[in-house]
């Protein structure tokens, strides 16, 4: 089952939360994201998502923390989404050492440069303030692991797609995992850029 195949403390924390069996989708997307590849994980509301993104998310890492420069980018829609994401995210890491921050469309960026400089493991934020930390220098991707995209389907919007393709082209190497309810036009193009040799998951 791909649950005992994670990270012991992540596998402590499923327990303690009486999470058990995996969804049809997490039972087919986690050793796929686990073996490195490139991933599209597409399946509908409720079929597990947002915790396959935690849970693949927080066991590349190891559930530690490590240096300052993000090694894991969580790409969302608004802020609205961030809080969510990182609200998943601390129900696995809260009282732990590794490091999860939003970068809030409302704050200031040079405060979020500093703060970001400071430390960070798990970097969440919509692609237009990435975008601008990246033109600032506030973010070094070179220790960056994975690279999740969360509810692709708000790249259909011109602004934002333009802002993740000027991301990936300063990021030299590393794993991308796209999660959508479906596969679309849009984030199907994305095989010809920073998506090359993607499995795709899916479940209906």
């Amino acid at each position: 089952m791909p649950f005992k195949k994670l990270n012991p403390e992540i596998k402590e924390k499923l327990e303690s939360l009486e999470i058990i069996t995996p969804t049809p989708l997490q039972a087919k997307s986690i050793p796929a994201i686990k073996s490195g590849a490139n991933v599209y994980c597409t399946g509908p509301k409720g079929s597990g998502k947002t915790t396959t993104l935690v849970l693949t998310t927080l066991h590349k890492l190891k559930f530690q923390d490590v240096g300052t420069s993000p090694r894991a980018f969580v790409l969302v829609e608004n802020n609205e989404r961030a809080l969510e994401v990182y609200n998943a995210f601390s129900a696995y890491t809260r009282y732990k050492s590794i490091r999860v921050y939003v970068a809030d469309e409302k704050e200031h960026v040079d405060l979020q440069k500093s703060e970001i400089f400071e430390g960070v493991d798990i970097l969440i934020s919509t692609p237009k303030r990435m975008n601008k930390l990246f033109l600032l220098n506030g973010i070094s991707p070179s220790q960056l692991m994975i690279f999740n995209i969360d509810d692709a389907e708000f790249l259909k919007d011109n602004n934002s797609y333009a802002a993740l393709m000027a991301i990936t082209q300063s990021i030299n190497k590393c794993q991308f995992v796209l999660y959508a309810d479906k596969m679309n036009p849009t984030i199907k193009r994305f095989e010809d850029y920073f998506m090359k040799y993607a499995k795709v998951i899916s479940v209906k």
